[in-house]
C-alpha cells in the first residue's frame, strides 16, 4: 500500500485453497486487499486524512476486474459469492476502484515472481530500494 508515493505496507500470503483458475485467485487476492485498503482508510481517517475519492487497487487481471464490476452472480463464480458480495458492497459505496495496470508495471511482481532485469531494476527504483553494497 501506498499513500503520498510512500511505501507503508506491503504483504504476500500464500491463499489456504486451491483456485481453479487465476481469476479467482486474483479475486481473492483483491478482497485481501481490499480489506487492508479499509483498514488503512480508518488508520488515515483516525490521524485526520480521510480520503475523499476512492482508493485504488490496481489489478493486472482483466477477469478478476470484469468479475468486481459485473453485477449478475454466474454459475461460474459462485465459489467466490462471498468474496464478490464484499467487493461490490465496496464499489457501490464508491470506497475503491479497480483500474487496470499491466503486469510489467505492477511494483508487487518483482517481491513474488520472476521477472526479467529490466523490469526488476526499474521496479526497485520506484520502490526506492537501493544496493547499499554497489559500488558509488
Amino acid at each position: 500500500m501506498f499513500v503520498g508515493g510512500n511505501l507503508v505496507t506491503w504483504r504476500s500470503k500464500k491463499q489456504k485453497v486451491v483456485s481453479r483458475s487465476s481469476a479467482e485467485a486474483e479475486y481473492r487476492g483483491m478482497a485481501h486487499g481490499v480489506s487492508e485498503l479499509l483498514w488503512l482508510r480508518r488508520l488515515l481517517r483516525d490521524l485526520g486524512f480521510g480520503p475523499k475519492k476512492p482508493m485504488d487497487l490496481y489489478c493486472d487481471n482483466t477477469a478478476a476486474i470484469a468479475i468486481a464490476h459485473n453485477p449478475v452472480q454466474h454459475d461460474h463464480t459462485k465459489h467466490v459469492e462471498v468474496d464478490r458480495n464484499f467487493i461490490n458492497e465496496k464499489l457501490d459505496a464508491e470506497i475503491v476502484s479497480f483500474p487496470f495496470i499491466r503486469s510489467e508495471y505492477q511494483l508487487a511482481d518483482v517481491l513474488t515472481k520472476a521477472v526479467s532485469t529490466s523490469i526488476f531494476l526499474n521496479s526497485l527504483d520506484k520502490l526506492g530500494m537501493r544496493d547499499v553494497f554497489a559500488p558509488t
